[in-house]
């Protein structure tokens, strides 16, 4: 595997405790305490170390991707040796002055970024991008923070031949959402992918056969298993910051890959569409 794929896998372990068994905690809790440690361990060591069986051990390295726990050792040692110091990215101390600050929260952008890049497959890409081209509509969902990026691939996609739907209300977008069919495509956006008014919106979709697009930063969740296609955000944050606020740089990057993506696919009719909206705004401000 690997050394940006073990980077990917190892960022979600500590994310979704709802995912583990309390065996499997045990060993999310014994590899985020000890990284170095954990690195150098056999499996017969980190059995003894994190109270669990090396047959445990064995089967969760399966389940989180790894073919073996040697690949997994080895991954593990990769990612530890290349994880960015702790005074370019890790917690807020309470004596960090401006100047480490600003480096830490930058750089939690920037690896949001990297990770959720090297998650990102072109074959995934183009299969979303043909989705998006094809469909007679497209809608783009998402409440709380992620109508923000929802509203950003509205306006963003305004801007190409595709006809696109969004709305910053959820009854409003229920009704928009149970109006789509089978030859239209949705976008719904959800950090977590576990908010109850997003599933069900979800839910709407697939009763109405509507094929959707989740972008979402955890491949585990109930919105990522509903959904025909998922582009996962990922993020490793630090203090004073929700995990969705990296996870939203991440998300709105997506976005611009798509609509970046769409526009070289369908250069002359987007062009149009751009100097078309270019003159109508151009006439509304003051020479």
């Amino acid at each position: 595997m690997k050394e940006s794929t073990a980077r990917v896998i190892f960022a979600q372990l500590g994310k979704g405790p709802n995912n583990y068994n309390q065996t499997e905690q045990k060993l999310v809790d014994y590899i985020s305490d000890n990284l170095d440690q954990a690195a150098e361990d056999t499996i017969q060591s980190m059995a003894q170390k994190a109270n669990v069986s090396a047959a445990s051990i064995s089967r969760f390295v399966k389940k989180i991707g790894f073919s073996s726990y040697r690949d997994f050792s080895v991954a593990l040692a990769s990612y530890q040796q290349g994880k960015a110091p702790l005074d370019l990215f890790g917690e807020i101390l309470d004596d960090d002055n401006t100047e480490a600050i600003k480096k830490k929260v930058f750089s939690g952008a920037q690896n949001a970024l990297t990770m959720t890049s090297e998650a990102l497959s072109a074959e995934m890409l183009d299969k979303a991008l043909s989705w998006l081209i094809s469909a007679k509509r497209v809608g783009f969902f998402g409440i709380g923070g992620s109508s923000i990026v929802a509203f950003n691939a509205y306006h963003k996609f305004l801007r190409t031949p595709i006809d696109v739907i969004s709305h910053p209300d959820y009854d409003i977008q229920l009704m928009q959402a149970v109006k789509l069919t089978p030859q239209d495509t949705a976008v719904v956006i959800s950090h977590s992918g576990r908010n109850d008014d997003t599933l069900f919106l979800a839910q709407k979709l697939n009763e109405h056969q509507v094929p959707f697009i989740a972008i979402t930063s955890f491949a585990d969740s109930p919105l990522a298993q509903m959904a025909d296609i998922v582009l996962l955000s990922l993020a490793e944050e630090v203090n004073y910051r929700s995990e969705s606020m990296s996870s939203l740089i991440a998300q709105l990057t997506i976005i611009d890959t798509l609509f970046t993506l769409t526009g070289s696919k369908l250069p002359k009719a987007t062009q149009s569409v751009v100097d078309t909206m270019r003159d109508v705004i151009e006439g509304t401000r003051r020479q």
